[in-house]
């Protein structure tokens, strides 16, 4: 700040007024680019309109009932004003401190699907992918943006370490980026392997047509691509719904999984202990081929389990299975039998699932045998209206 500039305050308030000391000051910053104090004059403006205590502008700890709705109106504004500047700017981390705060997350969302991928990784760019994937806010950008610049692994981790925040349409438009990267990589390897022996292949050859009835690319414990990436792909891509085309592509790496020496079939928990055929068939269900076959698998995998205190966990797998292809009337039944006292979370609710499913009789059913009034009539009511 110029010295003149504090010079020049006490005369405007002298001879114009607050208000125009105020106005010279947001100038000022604006054209600065310092836009915290930008938010900052604001906040005192408003204020003093008020004749509220000035030592602390942009808190509203200061800031009695009767006035707080007029504060707080200015302080939305203001924060609005200095993050969209910082976003003109560039500025996105900058931006993202105001327009979190007031829950406004769209224009950073906006702002990053436009940002390039720089050549090289920097401080401003570990700052970007931390908001984009971490906080949320474009997590499909900030995957992008770490595989070019981070590779596979990292990635991966990262990935793993956000899922549990993520909504589902979040997980899934990141499950189809994480399948279309590997699926590419692992088809171009594969391609590179058959051509030593085969040349003019199909350009459009796809992963399943490569290694389809080419058993020798698998001799030796050989494998095309890091295992524990493609063991971690596959699991992501559970989240993946028809008919997206990368459901597919999931498919053909789980193929491609269950043709590995059984020592690189790395197994998962139930039912995927036998990773990638059953991986197979789950892809199987949701992209409609030999679904009922496939839906057997799991039905077969939840009949023969020995363990009762385990058998939840495989039902879970198999409602969640018969809710996505529809079969919601079937996906009641087995929930009755087992997921009634799982707790609701954001991927199942057993009372929704009976109101989605028009059961209403067996969510008061269940509720009665748990001793649950409150379900109960919830679902007396919902059912006469």
């Amino acid at each position: 700040m110029p010295e003149s500039a504090f010079d020049e305050l006490p005369r405007l308030v002298q001879e114009c007024g607050p208000a125009a000391a105020f106005s010279h000051l947001a100038d000022l910053f604006r054209e600065q680019r310092d836009y915290h104090r930008l938010f900052d004059i604001r906040m005192l403006q408003r204020k003093h309109e008020l004749k509220l205590p000035l030592s602390r502008p942009s808190q509203l700890s200061d800031v009695p009932p009767d006035l707080r709705k007029q504060v707080e109106e200015t302080y939305v504004a203001a924060a609005r004003e200095a993050g969209n500047l910082y976003l003109k700017d560039g500025d996105l981390a900058a931006a993202w401190t105001y327009l979190s705060v007031i829950r406004e997350p769209q224009t950073v969302a906006a702002a990053l699907e436009a940002l390039p991928v720089p050549a090289h990784p920097d401080e401003k760019t570990e700052e970007v992918i931390h908001i984009a994937l971490y906080q949320g806010v474009h997590p499909a950008k900030g995957l992008e943006m770490s595989l070019k610049l981070h590779g596979t692994c990292s990635t991966i981790t990262s990935f793993d370490q956000s899922l549990p925040n993520l909504k589902p349409e979040q997980r899934a438009e990141c499950a189809r980026l994480m399948v279309r990267h590997l699926y590419a990589d692992l088809t171009d390897n594969v391609r590179r392997h058959v051509e030593q022996r085969i040349s003019m292949l199909p350009p459009d050859a796809s992963l399943r047509e490569l290694i389809g009835g080419r058993d020798w690319l698998f001799e030796g414990s050989n494998y095309h691509i890091d295992v524990s990436h493609l063991n971690s792909v596959v699991r992501f891509a559970r989240s993946i719904d028809a008919p997206a085309k990368e459901l597919d592509l999931a498919l053909q790496l789980a193929e491609y999984g269950s043709k590995l020496d059984p020592q690189l079939q790395y197994p998962g928990d139930p039912p995927f202990d036998d990773f990638y055929p059953a991986h197979v068939q789950f892809f199987r269900v949701l992209l409609d081929r030999n679904r009922d076959e496939a839906l057997r698998y799991f039905q077969e995998k939840l009949d023969h389990e020995p363990d009762e205190q385990d058998k939840p966990i495989l039902a879970y797998v198999l409602v969640d299975l018969l809710i996505r292809c529809g079969k919601k009337a079937e996906a009641v039944d087995l929930a009755a039998r087992y997921l009634t006292r799982v707790g609701d979370d954001a991927r199942f609710s057993f009372a929704d699932l009976c109101r989605e499913a028009g059961r209403l009789d067996v969510l008061q059913s269940v509720a009665r045998e748990q001793n649950d009034a409150v379900t109960f009539l919830g679902a007396l009511l919902s059912e006469k209206t």
